[in-house]
């Protein structure tokens, strides 16, 4: 019995131990878990330097603060740290700040590290020794001015300046400038010459001027307007300043120019001011467009490429087309100063880039003469020299001046602008039109490139209405001209006879006709740097019937041509068949290059070629009226093209087209020209336009 007792004793006193030892046990392994842990979430040196760079991009400069050492926090106070780093980094536009940091450093030295970030000025790379200091166990950062650029004490500044730079200027083919840096006249303030009691005048000045006494009055109370300032209201150009001054409905005129009224009022200063000019003003503006002030959308859009609030960009046209290469680029300098503005060491330095100059093709005695002849129309026009594909002239009007965009205008010219019924902001060379008889050659060209006739099949008189059979119902094609010598292609072409073109399209054949015309360029995009719609043969994909096959034939049912596209299948005529790819942009001793080859046989195209010379020589010759230009032989096609609703529709208009070319000139000197104008019903149709070709062709003599 003892013996149990003493071994269940001596059981108890071994669990006691075996407890006791394990309490040491976790006291001793916590402990050592405690200085592992703390070891493990100690930050190095590195790590806080890593940190406080990590901030700036993020804008946190609290946080940069917050690692500081005492020491430093009692030099500095939080808001001036704040101001100061918050001032240099985001006036630089510091960004992609990256570190690197070289190993195994002593840590009774400073912390040797390379600092290299992106600014508006360029890269910025540099070595810098930073000092740390613990304080219950972590690591701070010793912070003075140097910690933002070797060198910078805390009564120097980082400076920004920036160097202007040129925005790039567009020339036609003989270096006359069509876009550029020019002069305009800057109407504006002096306070201190304007009336005591102003406020009747400057009434007065906003409705001239086109804003308002509010706009005014915030120019003029500026804080930077002193007495004698000149205080800037609005850019006009000389011809704005010229025209003849319009009072507001019931007030009285003494006559004068806008020029002459504003300077009846004291204070009015007018001086020279620089701006983008368009010269030669509305004959240019649908084919350059014009700049603006960039906006708030753009500017998100164009993030990282330099641009900046009061950035001019180009809104449309050529210049918006070419923007990347017509944009100037701002030069910088970030220099760190001394007290006295002295420069001490210049940071980064990026020189300003002027913007690259454009040479074009166009020719302006061809632009400015279009458009003046048919600037009262809607229409378009298109040059080009056929042989190599230099396009010398692209009108669309009624047009708008560039300038009024350019120097801001009012809300009643812009209102003026898109209420205009005549469109015109609408740029009519870019579209598609029914081409009506100006497409016949090209159906000519196609019929005898694919053996469908030959140039003299006779096709048959029909008089001056035809159908193929009943089963037309009652459509019928008719045309305006009987005549003798029989229906052969070169006739048809002379009296523009839609019948013979009709029966011509059934002879080819729908599906070797659209095949053609895909050859030819239709439904695709025309490789050319302005952006042209598609030409099309069919609102659907294929021509659905034979009525809709005849009315194809003669330019009708559902064709439409861009212009620019069909004066490149005209260039065929000229080419033994292949269609030259037109372009804009000068280029000295290009070798022309064809968009498609072989669009007709050689044979063809010279047979469609000549024929046309009898188009306008021939007296009874649709284009006779063009045989009256001086000093040069012209050959070509007329066309109208009806527009209507149906084929009762009595009060449909009409689009004229001439295209039009010399002949007899080396291929340097050729020149084909192709006009279309809207509403020439009543107005001699096609003639109408040959009429107005023949005063441009003597002009240009």
């Amino acid at each position: 019995m003892a013996k149990k007792k003493s071994k269940k004793k001596r059981k108890q006193q071994k669990k006691r131990v075996l407890c006791l030892v394990s309490v040491v046990l976790v006291a001793v392994v916590g402990a050592g878990g405690v200085l592992l842990y703390k070891k493990m979430t100690e930050k190095t040196r590195e790590d806080i330097i890593k940190e406080y760079m990590g901030y700036i991009e993020k804008k946190e400069y609290e946080k940069m603060y917050a690692l500081l050492d005492e020491v430093s926090k009692d030099k500095v106070k939080q808001e001036d740290f704040i101001t100061r780093n918050q001032n240099i980094y985001e006036g630089i536009e510091a960004e992609k700040i990256q570190l690197d940091i070289p190993e195994e450093q002593d840590k009774d030295q400073p912390l040797s590290y390379r600092v290299t970030m992106d600014t508006l000025a360029g890269e910025i790379t540099y070595d810098a020794d930073t000092f740390f200091e613990k304080e219950k166990g972590q690591w701070h950062l010793v912070w003075d001015d140097s910690v933002i650029f070797p060198g910078l004490e805390s009564k120097d500044k980082v400076s920004v300046s920036s160097v202007e730079a040129k925005r790039g200027s567009i020339y036609d083919r003989n270096d006359v400038l069509l876009a550029g840096q020019g002069e305009v006249e800057s109407v504006g303030l002096v306070p201190g010459k304007m009336n005591i009691q102003a406020e009747e005048d400057i009434e007065d000045l906003a409705e001239i001027l086109g804003t308002t006494s509010e706009f005014i009055e915030k120019q003029l109370d500026a804080s930077w307007v002193q007495q004698d300032s000149f205080v800037p209201l609005k850019k006009m150009t000389q011809e704005q300043l010229d025209e003849a001054y319009v009072p507001k409905e019931g007030a009285e005129s003494a006559g004068g120019s806008i020029q002459d009224k504003l300077l009846e009022y004291p204070g009015v200063l007018i001086s020279k001011a620089e701006s983008r000019v368009y010269p030669y003003g509305e004959c240019t503006a649908h084919l350059l467009g014009y700049v603006q002030q960039i906006n708030a959308e753009e500017l998100e859009e164009m993030k990282g490429k330099g641009y900046n609030e009061q950035s001019v960009i180009g809104k449309s046209g050529l210049e918006k087309l070419y923007e990347d290469r017509l944009r100037e680029k701002k030069g910088y300098r970030i220099s760190i100063l001394d007290e006295q503005g002295e420069e001490k060491q210049a940071l980064a330095v990026k020189p300003a880039e002027d913007g690259e100059n454009i040479k074009l093709n166009i020719d302006i005695r061809w632009q400015q003469k279009l458009y003046e002849a048919y600037q009262e129309d809607k229409s378009c026009s298109v040059v080009m020299n056929p042989k190599s594909g230099e396009v010398l002239a692209l009108v669309s009007t009624p047009s708008y001046n560039s300038m009024d965009f350019v120097l801001g205008m009012s809300q009643e010219t812009w209102d003026a602008l898109n209420n205009d019924p005549n469109k015109p902001m609408y740029n009519r060379v870019r579209e598609t039109w029914a081409p009506g008889s100006s497409f016949k050659p090209i159906v000519g060209a196609v019929g005898l490139t694919t053996g469908a006739f030959t140039e003299e099949e006779d096709l048959g008189a029909s008089g001056l209405a035809w159908q193929k059979d009943e089963s037309w119902g009652n459509y019928k094609v008719t045309t305006l001209h009987e005549y003798s010598g029989g229906a052969v292609l070169k006739n048809a072409l002379i009296y523009s006879d839609n019948i013979y073109f009709a029966k011509a399209a059934l002879k080819i054949g729908a599906e070797t006709f659209t095949g053609e015309l895909d050859k030819m360029g239709f439904n695709q995009e025309i490789p050319f740097d302005i952006g042209m719609t598609s030409s099309q043969y069919s609102n659907s994909e294929a021509i659905d019937s034979e009525v809709q096959l005849a009315d194809s034939g003669y330019g009708q049912g559902q064709m439409l041509v861009n212009p620019l596209h069909l004066a490149c299948m005209y260039s065929a005529f000229f080419n033994e068949g292949n269609m030259i790819t037109p372009y804009l942009e000068y280029e000295e001793g290009k070798t022309a290059s064809y968009w498609a080859e072989g669009v007709f046989t050689p044979e063809a195209a010279n047979i469609i070629y000549e024929d046309l010379k009898e188009v306008v020589s021939n007296p009874n010759g649709t284009g006779y009226g063009a045989s009256k230009a001086v000093g040069v032989t012209l050959a070509g096609k007329t066309g109208t093209a009806e527009i209507k609703a149906t084929q009762e529709d009595e009060n449909g208009t009409e689009l004229g087209w001439f295209a039009v070319y010399n002949t007899g000139v080396a291929d340097s000197d050729t020149i084909l020209m192709l006009n279309m104008v809207e509403d020439v019903k009543g107005r001699g149709g096609s003639g109408y336009v040959v009429n107005k070709d023949v005063e441009i062709w003597n002009q240009m003599q």
